[in-house]
């Protein structure tokens, strides 16, 4: 059969796949120029657009951040800002007492909020204690004992508000849009994009716990959106017998085996990405097939607690039944960044609206929950700061909203108007308490404070310009930016 004439132009034996492999090594020139540029030897031309190099904008105060978050929305009249009035006036309709003008200032920014059925409730006492601690006298409730002795490590944002009045809020705080729109990133998403790992046989980004249900965000509030799943949170568990699904190499494949099996389905991989080299799926499952393989030895590793003291584990409540399972989460993240992982997300509670949800008897739903967290957390900033580690790690407590004032029959409803947050560790000022609520704690009344402001502070002590790190095409509102509270930086 005669074979088919080529085209006096082309060139016989030689394919785009051929070419593109040939030419610069094929795919091992392309790694040597991503490596020789993020260190620094290469150049591309200064008015293009480049994705981040790994490099922080700026001098950075911190190297990892450990972002706690109880969903369901915790108290905060009854933990980081106690109002005693509730109280004085306990039973009485707000619109029967001096604070009867307080919902009137209600502002447009909070989606489902109700001024006027705020007005009718009656406010409901504290119900726990509170005392002052530390030189600072910051003010705890008795819920947060053990997190009250460190009062002098933390900063408390008490003047924090959220735009959504229900569970969505959960997606809110990691994300800072509306849980309308799902595709964004999360902060710990936009970290591992603008930083990269420390570690690389340890992902940049873990998730440990049960993180908040579908209805809530789901696997949205630890996703990357359009940044690509390359940059989501990996889910672990806190468990040395199974810290991850398929972690465990067959009995039957050696390590050189399986090092050679995933060697040829790492070349099949970038074959294919030189016919596509935009596919963001692709490129997570080469780095997820090189990651898993390397994790294989690593988390195991990082999750032997029997290397820790007994005076260790007991400081995180390793030794009580009501906080083993929390505790062994916070010193799973304590090992992870002192392995170099960039951003540990810890959530509690989670599943559903989310275990903090306390519509009703809210005294012992947060007896309860408070009595799984409070010495984890605590025995966490002091295990940190006793190895040095607190100067280069930032600590976040959050939660998705506040509790109302007012009585839901033994309950608090949602209350997006107020809410708190602390911040602990490296580039914060210790012993600050920042913006205010009212008396009762109906509003953030001074210095009102968006959760992106806690993004932004968190990215700044990265060394991070969340503005530098925009992809064309993607358009970021003002607010996702938010603006970094000075005032509690060191």
């Amino acid at each position: 059969m005669k074979p088919t004439p080529r085209d006096q132009n082309s060139c016989h034996g030689i394919t785009r796949r051929s070419f593109l492999s040939d030419t610069g090594m094929g795919f091992t020139g392309l790694a040597l120029g991503a490596m020789l540029f993020k260190d620094g030897i290469a150049r591309a031309d200064g008015s293009a657009w480049r994705p981040p190099d790994g490099r922080p904008h700026f001098a950075p105060r911190a190297k990892s951040v450990i972002w706690i978050f109880l969903c369901g929305g915790v108290s905060h009249l009854e933990s980081f800002d106690v109002k005693p009035e509730l109280n004085t006036f306990a039973g009485k309709s707000i619109a029967d007492t001096p604070y009867k003008d307080v919902v009137k200032t209600e502002g447009k920014d909070v989606v489902g909020a109700n001024p006027a059925h705020g007005n009718r409730k009656v406010l409901l006492p504290l119900q726990t204690g509170y005392k002052a601690y530390g030189k600072s006298g910051l003010v705890v409730g008795d819920w947060f004992q053990n997190v009250g002795e460190c009062a002098d490590d933390l900063a408390v944002v008490r003047s924090l508000w959220t735009i959504h009045n229900d569970h969505g809020a959960q997606l809110t705080w990691q994300t800072g849009r509306h849980p309308r729109e799902l595709e964004h990133p999360t902060l710990g998403s936009w970290v591992a994009y603008g930083l990269g790992a420390m570690n690389e046989n340890l992902p940049e980004y873990v998730v440990l716990g049960v993180p908040t249900g579908d209805c809530c965000g789901g696997a949205f509030t630890h996703g990357a959106a359009y940044l690509g799943p390359e940059y989501g949170g990996v889910r672990l568990n806190a468990d040395s017998k199974k810290p991850l699904a398929f972690l465990k190499p067959p009995d039957a494949i050696s390590y050189e085996e399986q090092a050679g099996n995933l060697g040829l389905l790492g070349k099949l991989n970038h074959l294919a990405g030189v016919d596509y080299p935009d596919d963001k799926n692709l490129r997570a499952r080469i780095k997820s097939y090189e990651m898993a393989f390397q994790m294989q030895t690593s988390i195991p590793e990082t999750l032997q607690f029997e290397k820790e003291t007994p005076e260790t584990r007991s400081l995180y409540g390793l030794d009580r039944r009501e906080c083993k399972a929390f505790g062994e989460q916070c010193l799973v993240a304590r090992r992870l960044v002192e392995r170099g992982v960039r951003f540990v997300q810890l959530f509690h509670g989670g599943g559903g609206g989310g275990d903090w949800d306390a519509h009703s008897e809210i005294k012992s739903n947060h007896t309860k929950l408070a009595a799984e967290v409070d010495r984890p957390i605590a025995g966490l900033l002091k295990d940190l700061k006793q190895r040095g580690l607190l100067q280069d790690t930032l600590v976040v407590f959050g939660t998705e909203f506040g509790r109302s004032p007012g009585a839901e029959g033994t309950g608090r409803d949602h209350h997006p108007q107020a809410f708190c947050a602390w911040l602990a560790g490296a580039g914060i000022r210790g012993g600050t308490t920042y913006g205010a609520t009212d008396e009762i704690g109906f509003h953030a009344a001074v210095d009102r404070r968006y959760v992106t402001d806690i993004h932004a502070t968190v990215l700044h002590l990265l060394g991070l310009d969340s503005r530098a790190l925009e992809i064309p095409g993607r358009k970021r509102l003002e607010m996702d930016h938010g603006a970094k509270i000075r005032e509690i930086l060191a």
